[in-house]
């Protein structure tokens, strides 16, 4: 389980968690409706809202899981923030197409879910007279249907926003794609959501204060979306071989941990393989030679601490692939085997030293 979330269950394949800032919103909501009118009814009934439009959220995520699906991209999981929900994908489509697709998916259940609530509203006479309720300046006199129907566009119009990472953002990127490389495409973009950022911001001093968050909000992930693909674009073309370690220390599982200590003393080395008949077992990184150095001493067995969940790549797997794959599995190091021979050891510092030399060779050739 994902630390600081309670699991709600698992849907279409699909775990769906609320992060605990959730309940603070939840509280918040409940407090706020129940101060306005001193009525328990009334907190309950502003809870009952919130609860009603996050399981809109939520199928607004699976909008975009369930096609990404389509196109091989599996989602890891859904969390419910007080800001919002989070899919989390295991990529997006290189197709400016399918990712214009997943960008959509979002919004459109929200406008789909607003559709069917105005048919029912409409069907059973239940839409209120605006007028009068423009007039009252009564809130609590807005049918709770009603209120969802407009929640649900103002979320689909919200996310619509062509800035990162709102759905937007994906949508613009995806359409300028179309006619021009991908890494040109999300700086545009990105730089269009940071302008749209700075504009939220100087609003929201002089109007809602919740507009400098947002701003903050976007103009960072445009930031980070921007960095991301630059890192894409860099690694294109190389390879686990290309930044692959050679040289490592092997141990054995009988091994104490006082000889780990040893080899991680005297050299430069955090991760060490732990082989049986040159076989790889497992992996013993710094972290578990002090755990185990505190709970056993220096005397135990490596194999009592090693990391026997050791993912695998090959020497031909781009290097793009084996950080989405270490992201996945939450680990950074993996083991390059190839026809069942140990080749060597890769992580991400070796990926990042081998992004500086490629960038320092291409400044050299400039």
């Amino acid at each position: 389980m994902k630390s600081w979330t309670l699991k709600l269950g698992r849907f279409i394949g699909i775990e769906v968690f609320v992060h605990w800032t959730f309940w603070i919103l939840i509280i918040w909501i409940f407090l706020m409706h129940f101060q306005a009118g001193h009525d328990l009814i009334q907190g309950l009934w502003g809870v009952l809202f919130i609860l009603a439009l996050f399981l809109c959220v939520v199928l607004h995520e699976f909008g975009h899981a369930l096609t990404a699906r389509r196109f091989g991209i599996s989602t890891k999981d859904i969390t419910l923030y007080p800001i919002g929900g989070i899919a989390s994908l295991e990529g997006m489509p290189e197709r400016p197409g399918q990712e214009l697709l997943v960008g959509l998916a979002g919004p459109t259940v929200n406008l789909v879910i607003s559709a069917a609530l105005w048919v029912y509203l409409t069907s059973t006479g239940q839409i209120p007279d605006l007028s009068a309720m423009g007039a009252s300046h009564d809130m609590s006199q807005i049918p709770f249907l009603w209120s969802l129907f407009f929640a649900n566009i103002v979320l689909a119009v919200f996310n619509l926003i062509p800035a990162f990472p709102m759905d937007g953002g994906r949508v613009l990127r995806a359409v300028l794609a179309f006619s021009m490389d991908k890494a040109k495409a999300t700086r545009i973009a990105a730089g269009v959501g940071q302008f749209l950022a700075i504009i939220f911001v100087f609003l929201g001093f002089f109007y809602n204060f919740w507009l400098v968050f947002i701003g903050l909000f976007i103009y960072l992930g445009a930031g980070g979306e921007a960095a991301q693909e630059q890192t894409k674009a860099a690694l294109a073309g190389l390879k686990v071989k290309d930044a692959l370690m050679r040289r490592f220390t092997l141990l054995r599982p009988e091994d104490s941990l006082g000889r780990a200590v040893d080899a991680l003393l005297n050299s430069q080395e955090t991760e060490f393989v732990v082989a049986d008949a040159f076989k790889p077992v497992g992996l013993l990184g710094k972290n578990e030679i002090i755990r185990g150095l505190s709970e056993a001493g220096s005397e135990a067995p490596v194999s009592d601490f090693m990391n026997k969940n050791v993912f695998v790549v090959s020497s031909e797997t781009g290097l793009q692939e084996f950080l989405q794959q270490a992201a996945n599995k939450g680990q950074k190091t993996a083991l390059v085997i190839d026809e069942n021979s140990l080749q060597g050891l890769i992580d991400s510092e070796n990926v990042e030293e081998r992004l500086l030399i490629q960038e320092a060779l291409k400044g050299r050739k400039r």
